[in-house]
């Protein structure tokens, strides 16, 4: 028994998707016995690429069910089948990440079309549903929307299942479950990370953690970790049983994070720059004093090089450059973006030293002292490097820099 599917989604970042129409055709391997065909309120935007490609707008969703309101007849209607679809990994991703965000695990073996119609229909020019279903002469209407895209893929389906004289599909069947084992692991580690910046920590199952660090993508840290075919991964993936996560705000203060939590070994800064014969330039710091800020390469250098050689106040002065990035005597909050939309960072220097960061709801304010060092998490470790970002942060502008309260 078969479940054979297809999805439109609202075209959200990655695994910020939504649904807004979905098409089942339950197929027992003769005929379809069974089918649910809906539209979906994404409670979300829909992008203007994806309303031109299906036509579906938002005033067709607005009164549409949403997902909670269709996920058990989802689960009905699937229950012991296995799902088929074209490019099957996204429309499968779609419904867990759906269900996922319900609280609700839910699980179905996949049959991915594409793979066995090159096996079993070899040479086609093109696999795209769009073509292969002109090619074999399959009808084709209502492109790139939900059922009409399903009914292809079952009537593919069809073909495929006739032509299967070797019995691919059942083979393919249980090769995909003897790799599903394989990867079972790595799906359940893996799938719901957030593709947000944080900090990532790789636990064995006593719950010590084997390896950490910063982020700018934590669903791509880990899957590439898992997926990579160095040995020197390989020991970290046996071991590793859990995966958590914490949203930080911004790189800086995560590798503050890092640096109050872990013995990370700090990142070299072999490239600085540099005021010689009238110009600036990037060169090595080795056996160099005197260089105004390091960079971790010659092409992060570079760039920055180009961006303060464009500024006036900085042309042909390196003085001005230095007294601007100096941090002496400082004692200023440093406003950024929290870990979530309704949240603000700070970080605190004091005489110029760093000397804590923290959290605050936009609602609130942090006007006085004494509201700033009860909500501060005070730092006990920074490094050169630190220092470092925070000059390269005032380049950038990336704070809102307020004088710190005396009272």
């Amino acid at each position: 028994m078969y479940s054979i599917i297809d999805i439109e989604s609202n075209g959200g970042a990655f695994k910020k998707e939504s649904i807004i129409e979905i098409a089942i055709y339950r197929f027992d391997g003769h005929e379809i016995v069974d089918q649910f065909i809906s539209l979906v309120n994404p409670e979300d935007v829909i992008s203007p690429y994806v309303q031109k490609l299906t036509g579906i707008t938002a005033k067709m969703v607005k009164t549409a069910p949403k997902f909670h309101e269709i996920a058990k007849r989802i689960v009905e209607i699937t229950e012991g089948t296995v799902i088929v679809g074209h490019n099957v990994e996204f429309d499968y991703r779609m419904i867990r990440q759906s269900f996922h965000r319900l609280g609700y695990n839910y699980e179905r073996e996949t049959i991915d079309t594409i793979p066995l119609a090159k096996k079993l229909i070899p040479n086609e020019e093109s696999y795209s549903l769009g073509k292969l279903s002109k090619s074999l002469g399959i009808p084709l209407t209502d492109r790139h929307r939900a059922s009409g895209d399903a009914r292809a893929t079952v009537e593919l389906f069809k073909i495929l299942l006739a032509k299967d004289q070797e019995k691919e599909i059942l083979k393919h069947q249980k090769e995909t479950q003897v790799s599903n084992n394989l990867n079972k692991k790595i799906t359940t580690l893996t799938e719901f990370l957030p593709a947000e910046n944080g900090i990532i920590y790789f636990q064995n199952a006593n719950g010590d953690i084997l390896y950490t660090d910063y982020s700018s993508n934590i669903y791509q840290t880990a899957t590439k970790i898992f997926h990579a075919r160095t040995k020197k991964w390989d020991k970290l993936k046996a071991d590793t049983t859990q995966i958590h996560y914490e949203f930080t705000g911004n790189e800086l203060i995560a590798k503050l994070m890092m640096l109050q939590k872990t013995k990370k070994k700090t990142p070299s800064l072999p490239f600085g720059l540099y005021y010689k014969n009238d110009k600036y330039i990037i060169e090595r710091t080795k056996g160099q004093t005197g260089d105004l800020l390091k960079f971790k390469s010659f092409s992060q250098g570079n760039k920055v090089k180009t961006f303060i050689s464009e500024q006036e106040r900085f042309q042909d002065n390196p003085t001005a450059l230095k007294e601007f990035l100096s941090l002496d005597n400082r004692n200023e909050v440093w406003i950024s973006e929290g870990r979530t939309k309704s949240e603000k960072s700070f970080l605190v220097l004091e005489k110029g030293k760093l000397t804590g960061y923290g959290f605050y709801e936009l609602h609130h304010q942090i006007k006085s002292l004494n509201k700033i060092n009860k909500l501060k998490i005070e730092i006990h470790a920074v490094n050169n490097m630190i220092y470092n970002e925070l000059k390269l942060s005032l380049l950038r502008n990336n704070y809102e820099i307020k004088n710190l309260p005396i009272t």
